[in-house]
């Protein structure tokens, strides 16, 4: 598996309480110094242009004066110092990277992952939130559709524990980009209901599969052997980016989400063969995990899994809550998942 990483993405602190640390890429590279077949890239920053695709031109530059003038706190969770407008930059071109690097026709060994930040699902059209300020998925997905031939049509799933509202708000008008999300109800920032489907050209290619708190590893599999897999199988994009963040892990500090290290092998292997069966490329973007430990590890098993790794398989049935949401999911998209 190849990693897009930079050293330029350590510029940017929060300080020392944010949990959105520096220390979150330097956990992940210490656990992949120990794994067969890592590469490291280090990727162009995203040109201004390539941003401004997805993010008003105004907001751009006002978070680029921010930054040059010593940042501070945007809101009380986003953060910037002076290097961060480099970081963010970076991080954007990184998840670009990413997706021009899955498109050229690497083999699944060699599948591309960004660990790049700032986050960027939480960055709005004209926002920071949420620790992002720019949408690096959103910023790559719009890249790709704008500059190669080969991609009309982006799908994104999101399975970081918040859910991915910068990029909801970004295509939710747009039927070129399916964005899935699966993630904690209730939780940071609040959106992210069943029923928020996109509208417009983009009605029906918005997907919230929001999880009570407590589900588990069965649950989240349900979730994308069901609905996220029966609608991106009939979507058929083209390109498959997956929003990695490592948060819905049970020893996160943050969220609720019961997710074992080995859910995030077994995820990878399902849209894996989702990408595979629709002919898609894949890339991963990294998103949010603030329990540096099993960060660290859970990456090193995505990582592990295109090694050649089997994912072991959870025990258990689906709950009886998680099951009603997933109904719920089915009949906002108008699905049928008994059928065969």
């Amino acid at each position: 598996m190849r990693f897009g990483y930079s050293d330029t993405c350590l510029a940017h602190d929060p300080g020392p309480r944010h949990p959105e640390t520096p220390d979150r890429l330097r956990a992940i590279r210490e656990a992949l110094k120990r794994k067969h077949g890592v590469e490291y890239v280090e990727a162009d920053p995203a040109s201004i242009e390539t941003i401004v695709a997805v993010h008003d031109r105004d907001y751009v530059e006002s978070v680029e004066e921010f930054c040059a003038e010593g940042g501070g706190n945007w809101d009380p969770d986003t953060t910037a110092v002076e290097e961060t407008w480099d970081a963010v930059r970076q991080s954007a071109g990184l998840a670009c990277w990413a997706v021009d690097a899955a498109l050229e026709g690497a083999d699944g060994r060699e599948t591309p992952f960004s660990i790049g930040r700032p986050p960027g699902h939480h960055a709005v059209e004209d926002d920071a939130m949420g620790f992002c300020f720019v949408n690096n998925v959103a910023v790559a997905a719009r890249h790709a559709i704008d500059t190669s031939d080969e991609v009309d049509r982006v799908a994104i799933v999101d399975w970081d524990v918040h859910h991915g509202n910068g990029t909801q708000d970004i295509f939710y008008d747009d039927g070129d980009v399916f964005f899935a999300s699966i993630h904690e109800r209730g939780l940071y920032p609040g959106t992210g209901d069943v029923d928020e489907i996109g509208e417009d050209d983009g009605e029906g290619t918005t997907m919230n599969v929001p999880m009570p708190a407590g589900t588990d590893d069965v649950d989240y599999l349900a979730a994308i052997d069901g609905p996220i897999a029966t609608a991106l199988g009939a979507f058929e994009p083209d390109l498959l980016c997956v929003s990695a963040g490592f948060d819905a892990h049970r020893h996160d500090p943050i969220s609720r989400i019961r997710l074992t290290t080995e859910a995030y092998a077994l995820m990878t292997d399902r849209l894996r063969a989702v990408a595979d069966d629709a002919d898609a490329a894949l890339a991963f973007v990294l998103e949010g995990g603030y329990g540096l430990d099993v960060l660290a590890e859970s990456v090193a098993l995505v990582h592990e899994t295109f090694d050649g790794r089997e994912p072991i398989e959870p025990d258990g049935e689906v709950s009886d809550r998680a099951a009603k949401v997933l109904e719920d999911v089915a009949d906002a998209h108008d699905l049928d998942l008994d059928r065969e």
